[in-house]
């Protein structure tokens, strides 16, 4: 890792009030833009890649709050078992590939094997190679068969990456997110460069193409994140059909059981009023 010529600089970030209105209307375009998936039934997948405490959790998150979930989720695959290990590299990643009218979100996919499995020696030099030469091939598969694949690489300076990861040190919330992997992306800063740019050189083709985000700010970065994936989708606007809410029809003689009968969760929440307050341990990450 290469030394730091100066001391962190304090980034630039978009003022809050500013950041919460536009990520509003962005989510609700986003709705929108859901609707006419399931509507016309598209399939959507969008890949999430980046450096390690670069914002890509933060920003999937603000993309999906507020989606149905019965067609859009989430896909975080842990390390493959030994069955998987033994598939073709690409097996255990189709299984999740959305149906139609479906948005998949992927938080690190496929790409896992050009970065921390290459730079930690977690595949052979051939494995490594022969991904790079079958990834462009199988994302045109997926692309000539109609889905929608869009890929986000989040940059971010190794300063902030290092102040994000002692943020995390006594947040009893995201002390989780700190692994030996991690912190070694800290001294293989270098290495972890190196393997993104063989990545990009490789499997950033037109049907297909990598888009950096900068992600230091990470309100930009969510904000950034969620118009580009809109102008990527090519949907109408959708607006819901009304609902007319019906009139409650009047009490037919039901009487309902005495409370007694039934068990009832303890009401923590009214105690608060006649508690104090813990102080929290730690200081939250920037929101």
């Amino acid at each position: 890792m290469s030394k730091k010529s100066a001391p962190t600089r304090p980034v630039k970030r978009i003022r809050k009030a500013l950041y919460e209105a536009e990520l509003e209307r962005l989510q609700i375009e986003l709705v929108s833009m859901q609707r006419w998936v399931i509507e016309t039934g598209a399939r959507v997948v969008v890949i999430f890649e980046g450096r390690d405490a670069a914002g890509k959790g933060g920003a999937i998150k603000r993309v999906i709050q507020y989606l149905n979930p019965r067609s859009a989720r989430v896909v975080a695959l842990p390390t493959p078992s030994e069955q998987e290990k033994g598939q073709w590299y690409f097996q255990r990643y189709i299984e999740h590939l959305p149906t139609t009218g479906e948005i998949v979100l992927m938080d690190r996919s496929w790409y896992n094997r050009a970065g921390v499995e290459r730079v930690m020696g977690y595949c052979t030099p051939e494995q490594y190679r022969l991904f790079l030469r079958q990834t462009p091939v199988f994302e045109r598969m997926l692309v000539e068969d109609g889905i929608t694949l869009i890929k986000y690489w989040y940059s971010v300076s190794d300063d902030v990456q290092e102040d994000r990861f002692r943020s995390r040190l006594d947040d009893p919330m995201r002390r989780w997110k700190l692994s030996d992997t991690d912190l070694q992306s800290i001294t293989r800063w270098e290495d972890y460069s190196r393997a993104k740019d063989e990545m990009f050189e490789a499997t950033d083709h037109a049907d297909a193409p990598w888009w950096t985000i900068e992600s230091d700010d990470k309100r930009s970065a969510r904000l950034n994140t969620i118009k580009h994936l809109l102008s990527q989708i090519p949907y109408e606007h959708r607006e819901p059909e009304p609902i007319d809410i019906p009139e409650r029809p009047a009490s037919d003689s039901y009487e309902r059981p005495a409370r007694d009968r039934f068990r009832y969760v303890p009401d923590h929440a009214h105690t608060l009023g006649h508690a104090q307050i813990p102080t929290p341990t730690a200081i939250p990450e920037n929101a």
